[in-house]
């Protein structure tokens, strides 16, 4: 997946720009993005506040740690449960 050339706090304020009554049309077209791009912001962005976007951002981070943790526990535990097995 391609990195997005604009930042969560800038894709804030296109949608902002968009909702306050500028026609969407003239938002894509102004800043090079497609329809689809747009109502997928939308759909992940919509109604957030820069703050917000920055919370969402520390909370995927950590998620995605806890991810890693519990996947390596999982491996632990595979392999204690084979080694236990192996001596009974």
């Amino acid at each position: 997946m391609s990195e997005s050339t604009f930042t969560e706090t800038q894709i804030v304020a296109i949608l902002k720009e968009a909702d306050a009554g500028r026609p969407v049309n003239e938002v894509w077209r102004q800043y090079g993005i497609s329809s689809a791009t747009y109502y997928k912001w939308k759909a992940k962005y919509g109604g957030l506040e820069a703050s917000d976007v920055k919370r969402l951002k520390e909370l995927e981070q950590e998620n995605s740690r806890l991810k890693r943790l519990y996947a390596d526990l999982s491996l632990e535990n595979a392999a204690l449960k084979e080694v236990l097995a192996k001596k009974l």
